[in-house]
């Protein structure tokens, strides 16, 4: 039986714009159980216990922003685990796409769904062939916002035949973990175009053309 795993994560809210959250954004990252990553995850595990950390999530977040239990750590000591789940993310058979939307352009709150609806839609009958290929598909998301899980659950199930829905705890799925930091640096690419990094993320990562040729070029090869 093949099967397709979709894991989803978010940046932003459904709330009214806000300057300083401006967009919203979904990351979907693929992977077909064939191809075996249990090797890459073995290496990203072995990574974070030679730092000290080998239960932590990895959220981008808080090691950009040095919050939670990154707190205590220095500019290099994060920057070695951001780097290791960016290798993670980079070197696994895995695929990806970032739905993105700019708030202010929107009349409404509730256009937001809409408008997050139709793009979901869309991309999936755009590649109906692809994953009608496949026998079964499962969604991971870790319902952290009703109205994305209730677009998930209605957009994928009207375009597929047979699509299970998982809530994921993100400890327990590096793929859920390497979606949050696809969707992070999606969102620090919006942001660095726009020159609208804050102080922390310019800290991390330096100008828009550091983060281009440190992390976008080489793993936007695997946008879908």
């Amino acid at each position: 039986m093949r099967t397709l795993s979709v894991f989803v994560d978010e940046s932003g809210d459904f709330g009214p714009y806000d300057y300083r959250s401006p967009y919203y954004l979904v990351s979907l990252v693929f992977h077909d159980q064939s191809s075996d990553i249990s090797p890459n995850v073995q290496r990203l595990e072995d990574a974070a216990q030679l730092a000290g950390f080998p239960d932590c999530i990895m959220h981008a977040g808080p090691l950009i922003r040095r919050e939670k239990e990154f707190c205590p750590l220095e500019m290099l000591e994060r920057k070695r685990i951001f780097n290791y789940l960016y290798n993670f993310t980079r070197t696994a058979d895995i695929t990806y796409h970032t739905f993105a939307v700019e708030k202010r352009q929107l009349e409404h709150e509730f256009d937001l769904m809409v408008r997050l609806s139709r793009s979901l839609s869309a991309f999936l009958r755009a590649h109906q062939d692809l994953f009608l290929g496949y026998d079964r598909v499962i969604v991971y998301y870790d319902h952290g916002q009703n109205e994305l899980n209730n677009i998930l659950v209605s957009i994928f199930s009207a375009a597929l035949n047979d699509v299970e829905f998982r809530k994921v705890i993100p400890a327990d799925y590096k793929l859920f973990q390497a979606a949050d930091m696809l969707c992070t640096l999606e969102l620090l690419a919006l942001k660095a175009e726009n020159k609208a990094m804050s102080k922390s993320e310019a800290s991390f990562f330096g100008s828009y053309r550091d983060l281009y040729k440190n992390y976008l070029r080489a793993i936007r090869k695997k946008r879908f």
